[in-house]
């Protein structure tokens, strides 16, 4: 069970890194004035998507529970909480500062859901830490099979 869960934060955040590449290409792109990062970023992201769709083990392992649990979990950090949070940041920022001071909306979209990245990234560290002081505190209290026990029998 715990290889599972392992697993399925593993992708989780590789997938949520993945999603970042392609929201900081796009910024990035529109800086430059070229297509060129957002394109390698999405020739990442579709060779990516076909392998893991061809590949039929992988594919089968990316169904399972905890790992649509896990995705769905950093969606929410990644996606749907910088997307509010960036709505009513952007207008605060607007009313105060004026609008010739503003970055890009979608700069602000990077920065939001970087930090939900690194935030949901930092839960999983912190879960994967809680599950392994309590497997080594399960391990320490329960009795050990050690010869003294089997010599009383012979």
């Amino acid at each position: 069970m715990h290889n599972i869960r392992r697993y399925a934060d593993v992708v989780a955040g590789l997938e949520g890194l993945m999603w970042l590449s392609l929201g900081w290409s796009i910024s990035l792109s529109v800086h430059q004035g070229s297509s060129a990062p957002t394109l390698a970023a999405l020739l990442l992201i579709g060779t990516i998507t076909f392998f893991s769709w061809v590949h039929r083990p992988l594919r089968f392992l990316l169904r399972r529970y905890h790992v649509r649990k896990r995705r769905t979990d950093m969606w929410v950090h990644l996606l749907a909480l910088p997307l509010l949070l960036t709505m009513a940041l952007y207008l605060m920022l607007e009313a105060v500062l004026s609008e010739a001071w503003l970055p890009p909306k979608m700069l602000i979209v990077n920065v939001l859901a970087s930090a939900g990245w690194l935030t949901f990234m930092m839960t999983l560290f912190i879960k994967f830490v809680i599950h392994g002081v309590k497997n080594n505190g399960s391990k320490s209290n329960s009795p050990k099979s050690n010869g003294s026990q089997d010599n009383s029998t012979s």
